[in-house]
C-alpha cells in the first residue's frame, strides 16, 4: 500500500534553488538541493503606526539530500518514519524495511541530517511485486505486452515539511533508478482510494485496476499506473522551472531538469555499484 502524509503549502518567500548531483565524498548521496531563503523582519512605520513594513535582513540556506537506505541504522530510521506517519493514517502492522532483493529504500534528509521523507521501489522480477497479491490479473496483462514493471511504496513524508522541491527530487530520484539503470517502462503504486486524487493530479498517475481490498494492510485500495515515456517528456517540457505553470497544479515544474537528470543516473549506478543489496 502506498501513502503519503503530505500537506499541501505554498510558499510566501521566493526561493533560489540549486541542484549538485551528488558529493565526491559521499558515494551514497544521490543528489543535493540548496534553497536560499530569505528572512525578513517586520517593523512598524513611524509616520502610519497601522502600516507593516517588512526589511529584508539575511538570506537563510536550507540544504536537502537524496540518499540510499544502505544500512540497517538508515533503514531503522526509515521504517520509524514510515510507521509513524502510517499509523497516523490507520495502517499497522507493516513490515520493517529488511534490504530484500530488488528493492531500494531512498531517503530525504535535511541540514541536521535528520529524515524527514522516505519512498522504496521495487524491481519486477520471478519474485513479483507486491501489487502481485491485490492486481494479479493487471500486471499480467501488461507483462504479456512487454512492459517492464517496477512498483513504489512506502512513501512517508514528515507533515513538518511543507516544500513541494523535497517530494519531487525525491520522487524524481525514484523513477530514474527503475528507469535509468533497469530500462523499467511503467511505474505502479497502490495508494487509498481517497488519495487517488493527489497523485493524479500532482505526478500524473492514472487509475488501471479498480477498488480492492490489499491483504498487506487489510484496506481498500485502487491501483495507479504511470508511463515512464510521458514522464520524461514532462521532465523535458517544465523540468527546472521551480516555479507554477499556468493552468498544471502538478509537481512536474518542481522536478529536474534533463540534464540533471542525466547527473542523477550517473550518481545512482555509482551508488548502487557500492551497495550490495542489490540483486
Amino acid at each position: 500500500m502506498f501513502d503519503v502524509a503530505w500537506q499541501k503549502a505554498e510558499q510566501t518567500n521566493q526561493m533560489v534553488t540549486k541542484y549538485d548531483v551528488g558529493h565526491e565524498c559521499d558515494e551514497d548521496i544521490i543528489a543535493s538541493f540548496f534553497e536560499s531563503i530569505p528572512s525578513t523582519s517586520s517593523v512598524m512605520s513611524h509616520q502610519m503606526p497601522e502600516v507593516e513594513d517588512t526589511i529584508p535582513l539575511s538570506t537563510e540556506t536550507h540544504e536537502y539530500r537524496i540518499r540510499l537506505a544502505n544500512t540497517e541504522e538508515r533503514r531503522e530510521s526509515a521504517s520509524i518514519l514510515i510507521n509513524r506517519m502510517y499509523e497516523w493514517r490507520g495502517y499497522s502492522g507493516l513490515s520493517p524495511l529488511d534490504g530484500e532483493p530488488n528493492r531500494v529504500t531512498l531517503l530525504a534528509t535535511d541540514n541536521d541530517a535528520d529524515i524527514i521523507g522516505t519512498i522504496s521501489v521495487g524491481i519486477d522480477s520471478p519474485l513479483g511485486l507486491y501489487a502481485d497479491a491485490t492486481y494479479p490479473d493487471v500486471l499480467d496483462t501488461l507483462r504479456s505486452q512487454g512492459r517492464k514493471l517496477c512498483e513504489f511504496n512506502r512513501l512517508a513524508m514528515d507533515p513538518r515539511v511543507k516544500n513541494k522541491r523535497v517530494l519531487a527530487t525525491l520522487f524524481h530520484v525514484s523513477y530514474m533508478y527503475p528507469y535509468g539503470l533497469f530500462g523499467c517502462t511503467d511505474g505502479l503504486l497502490e495508494v487509498n482510494p481517497r488519495h487517488a486524487r493527489f497523485y493524479q493530479l500532482m505526478l500524473g498517475f492514472e487509475i488501471i485496476g479498480e477498488e480492492r481490498m490489499c491483504p498487506r494492510v487489510n484496506a481498500p485500495s485502487v491501483l495507479l499506473h504511470i508511463d515512464f515515456d510521458i514522464l520524461h517528456r514532462r521532465v523535458l517540457e517544465v523540468g527546472g522551472r521551480m516555479e507554477p505553470v499556468a493552468g498544471d497544479r502538478s509537481l512536474f515544474p518542481y522536478l529536474m531538469t534533463a540534464r540533471d537528470s542525466d547527473g542523477i543516473l550517473g550518481r545512482l549506478r555509482q551508488a548502487t555499484h557500492f551497495s550490495s543489496r542489490i540483486a
